[in-house]
């Protein structure tokens, strides 16, 4: 067996490395959150080779004195913490103080600085060390400037590990997107093999900000969003959530930040998609923008080799605000056809004759438009105007059918849909997804006003858990007693269930435990038992869908009008149980451009 022995210092470094620079998007992620922890307000970063070659980042930041530069190349020298108490209040996105060594060990580094006070900039540099050379001088502006080039030039097993240039690329563009919303006076410009890629100027103003979000997430989420502002128990939560029905097919806009610090956070995470459940089809994601600010004391950042994860000291409490804040404001929306769930018509090519010269001539039987038809999303929508949404804070006033968001109800198509008529153009439902979310939300009302009755089990059933599971639901059976579910300890790693919600009778018990205590410390699921009643919930789904209108059942007018009001005033009524679009919008400039109308 070998004899123990201190690793160099270089070897250390490159393992450190092995965790804080994974690929050119890691190196970019350090140094630009370095520029802000700096100051800065203008950032540059340059790439080549997707940043294999080269990643130059320059800033306007207050930059480093000469004689600290040699410091700022050492392992855990910082300026942001002094002492473990400023460890446990950490404001800034660095704090280790080894993203510099750790990147110099794997490159050819260069790092130019210069202060307010210095009458030029100096420079430091080395090839996966420091250089023995003092500092040299340099002409540069204030702020600071660092070359990495050839990264892994010293590992090149690493360096085939890494991916083509253009996907490493992609995945500095994604990162720089996301901190790119860390800060809306920052001026970030990204540049790619001497090419311009994007430049975000400062987002000073509230037009400005929307047209950053509508820039960095794409027109069409802003035009879907609505805005959410919650602040309670020393807690603020803030930025735009999206509409169920622009639910994404994978999780590419979900951007969620902690004072500031994008994190990729299990436990916020659950909140949000608890908040979406009831609206939103299980295969798909929802899309937001949302800032947690709180005490930095009240989490720790120190979790994570690359501070992507965090913990927080009172996690139900974290957890339960951010559900209610998303989930309320879900609720609160009601149908604004003018706004969102809007569909629109590419209109045709123009003649080469004109149409007021021409007979009018009926299409043939069979006969289909050559023009091609699209659906899109609230279209026309301008960046620098924020979305209006209806938000129902009272109960609803009674409306004539001309004035009501949905209109009134025309006819039935096909047996399935409800063609009506508002002020906007044509509104086509789907009765049976409508009925079905409206029926949903009464078995929830009726539930929740009732209480949730238990019924007693014949034969108490006995359920074989781990021993800290039992610990865990053993704890909160008061909790559970309010969900209708009297349980009791029969032994070191055992449960029994002696009564249970009614609707609950042909549930799998043992998978309704698990799901309970899964995915969550002790300290973390203490008070997120509110499993029991989502589990509720989708029996009420299913029955509610049994029980909606099926497809070929001729209604009257009258009962469609009753139910165009019904969804007016249901929550959640824009998605069925299952996530699927109830209703759609169809406009009168877009039945215009369809037939060429005013050209």
């Amino acid at each position: 067996m070998s004899a123990i022995r201190v690793l160099d210092e270089q070897l250390i470094n490159q393992i450190a490395a092995g965790e804080v620079v994974e690929r050119p998007a890691a190196v970019v992620k350090e140094l630009v959150e370095n520029s802000l922890d700096a100051g800065a307000t203008a950032i540059e970063v340059e790439l080549e080779a997707g940043g294999l070659n080269l990643i130059r980042v320059r800033d306007d930041g207050f930059g480093i004195a000469r004689d600290q530069l040699a410091l700022a190349l050492t392992r855990h020298a910082t300026s942001k913490i002094n002492d473990l108490d400023d460890l446990e209040r950490v404001t800034s996105f660095g704090f280790r103080g080894e993203a510099l060594p750790s990147i110099l060990s794997v490159s050819r580094f260069a790092l130019t600085s210069r202060t307010e006070d210095q009458p030029h900039g100096w420079k430091i540099s080395g090839n996966g060390v420091p250089d023995d050379a003092a500092p040299q001088p340099a002409a540069h502006p204030q702020g600071t400037t660092i070359e990495v080039r050839d990264l892994f030039f010293n590992t090149p097993a690493r360096r085939k590990f890494m991916k083509a240039d253009g996907t490493e690329f992609r995945h500095v563009d994604q990162i720089l997107r996301r901190l790119a919303l860390t800060r809306f006076d920052l001026r970030l410009k990204l540049s790619h093999n001497g090419r311009r890629h994007f430049e975000l100027a400062r987002a000073d103003s509230e037009a400005a900000r929307a047209a950053r979000i509508a820039q960095v997430c794409g027109d069409e989420f802003f035009a879907n969003a609505v805005t959410l502002d919650e602040q309670r128990l020393g807690l603020r939560l803030w930025g735009w959530v999206a509409l169920p029905s622009f639910a994404r097919a994978q999780a590419d806009l979900q951007f969620l930040y902690v004072n500031g610090r994008n994190v990729r956070d299990k436990l916020l995470g659950h909140a949000l998609r608890r908040a979406y459940a009831d609206v939103l089809h299980s295969q798909r994601h929802p899309a937001f923008v949302l800032f947690l600010e709180l005490d930095p004391a009240r989490v720790d950042v120190n979790v994570h080799p690359q501070k992507t994860e965090v913990r927080f000291r009172d996690a139900s409490v974290i957890h339960d605000f951010l559900f209610g804040a998303v989930h309320q404001l879900l609720r609160r929306i009601r149908p604004e056809p003018g706004q969102h769930h809007r569909v629109e018509f590419e209109a045709p090519a123009a003649p080469a004759f004109e149409p007021t010269q021409t007979p009018f001539r009926y299409a043939t039987a069979g006969a289909t438009p050559s023009w091609p038809v699209r659906e899109r999303v609230a279209a026309g929508h301008q960046a620098s105007s924020w979305p209006l949404y209806r938000e129902q804070t009272a109960e609803p006033v009674q409306a004539s059918t001309d004035e009501a968001p949905l209109g009134r109800a025309i006819a039935q198509i096909r047996g399935v849909f409800v063609l009506a008529e508002n002020r906007h153009g044509l509104v086509l439902v789907d009765a049976h997804a409508a009925h079905e979310r409206v029926i949903y939300e009464r078995f929830k009302r009726e539930l929740a006003a009732d209480g949730i009755a238990s019924q007693r089990l014949l034969l108490p059933e006995a359920i074989a858990v781990g021993e800290g599971e039992a610990d865990e639901l053993e704890a909160q059976s008061e909790s559970l007693r309010r969900f209708g579910l009297l349980l009791d300890r029969s032994g070191p790693d055992t449960i029994t269930v002696r009564a249970v919600p009614a609707l609950l009778i042909k549930a799998d018990l043992a998978a309704l435990l698990r799901t309970l205590c899964g995915g969550f410390d002790a300290a973390e699921s203490a008070e997120h038992f509110g499993e029991a009643l989502d589990a509720q919930h989708r029996i009420l789904a299913d029955m509610a869908c049994r029980a909606a209108i099926k497809a070929n059942r001729r209604l009257t007018l009258p009962e469609m009008d009753a139910l165009l009001r019904d969804m007016e005033q249901t929550p959640n009524a824009g998605q069925c149980n299952h996530g699927r679009p109830t209703w759609v919008q169809i406009d009168a400039d877009g039945l215009d451009r369809l037939f060429l109308r005013g050209r």
